[in-house]
């Protein structure tokens, strides 16, 4: 076990670093914060090269999930108050969240560690306060179990395309029943905590004839962080650094300004004076009116008779017998009239 460690703790160091913070952050962490309520699912772009892989898998920007439990008092159960205690060492009075980290196992953290990051509150809807409960009953009873990642590799076999990866290549972790497995990820740890209370993320849903509806439960261990913002089940609650709310309309937003695009952000974002003019679209409104308006009787399009033309020369040219491709040309054309089977 100990070489098991030794070999694995440079990859996990490796896969954990995290490229540098952003100059501005994409959220606003203190309208974040004050609106968390107890047992939302707070989504996180992460940084770091696992986060990578996570989000070419998923093709999704959510790599990484976080269950929000409140404050220490929020907490019903005074047990469950002294294991939170005995997991976290802080101020009673910290917004908490439970999150399992590669190399890190399942704990609790503040959730001041991602003021930040990009993040986005999912929501479940109309989950009843003893079923919340229950939810974070739940998540502390897995506290301190270790990051499963197998199932992060197994995961990224499992939603690869089989053009690219031979079914037979494919896992078998997620088939039958998975249980209660003593190893975890941050999504699956957060959708069986909802499932004990059959809360539903994204279920299959099956009509019969008799137009009787029946849910079944997703396999936990195929939950993605981007899960929780594709559910139907959960309100997605956004708050950007800089809202429009704030404003009375978009215009007033901050598009004029001094700041400069590096070489790297040219290729992905525009200057505010590069948007279309207002003449430009006008011409071309102007422009489709007029041919709207033309009769039917005239062609729309200037150029299609010197495409016609041009398609005449080349079937002229195609008639030639002293043109060695005629042949080859006759050929194509007459497989092209046979009937295809398919």
């Amino acid at each position: 076990m100990a070489l098991l460690d030794f070999i694995s703790q440079p990859i996990v160091s490796w896969l954990n670093h995290e490229a540098s913070k952003r100059v501005t952050p994409l959220s606003d962490f203190e309208r974040i914060r004050h609106e968390l309520k107890i047992c939302d699912v707070v989504l996180v772009e992460g940084r770091s090269r696992v986060s990578d892989v996570i989000r070419v898998t998923t093709q999704s920007p959510w790599t990484h999930a976080m269950l929000y439990i409140g404050r220490l008092h929020d907490i019903e159960d005074p047990d469950l108050r002294k294991i939170i205690s005995h997991h976290y060492r802080g101020d009673p009075a910290d917004r908490l969240i439970i999150e399992s980290l590669l190399g890190k196992g399942t704990n609790v953290h503040n959730l001041e560690n991602y003021a930040e990051e990009h993040l986005r509150i999912c929501r479940p809807a109309r989950l009843g306060i003893k079923d919340a409960q229950q939810v974070i009953r739940y998540a502390i009873s897995r506290l301190g179990v270790d990051y499963d990642v197998r199932q992060i590799i197994d995961l990224a076999r499992f939603l690869f395309p089989w053009s690219f990866l031979p079914r037979r290549w494919r896992s078998s972790l997620f088939k039958h029943n998975p249980g209660r497995s003593t190893r975890t990820v941050c999504s699956t740890m957060i959708a069986e905590a909802f499932a004990f209370v059959q809360f539903p993320i994204l279920p299959l849903v099956k009509q019969s004839a008799n137009d009787e509806v029946q849910m079944f439960r997703r396999n936990p261990k195929l939950c993605t962080p981007s899960d929780f913002d594709y559910s139907p089940y959960f309100k997605i609650i956004k708050y950007p650094f800089v809202d429009i709310h704030y404003h009375e309309d978009h215009h007033l937003l901050p598009w004029h300004g001094t700041g400069e695009l590096n070489e790297e952000e040219n290729h992905l974002y525009m200057e505010a004076e590069t948007h279309p003019s207002s003449e430009d679209v006008e011409e071309a409104i102007s422009q489709a009116i007029a041919e709207s308006e033309a009769p039917a009787s005239e062609d729309p399009d200037p150029a299609g008779d010197n495409r016609r033309e041009g398609t005449l020369e080349l079937s002229n040219e195609l008639d030639e017998p002293d043109d060695p491709t005629s042949q080859v040309v006759d050929n194509i054309a007459t497989d092209s009239d046979k009937p295809q089977i398919h």
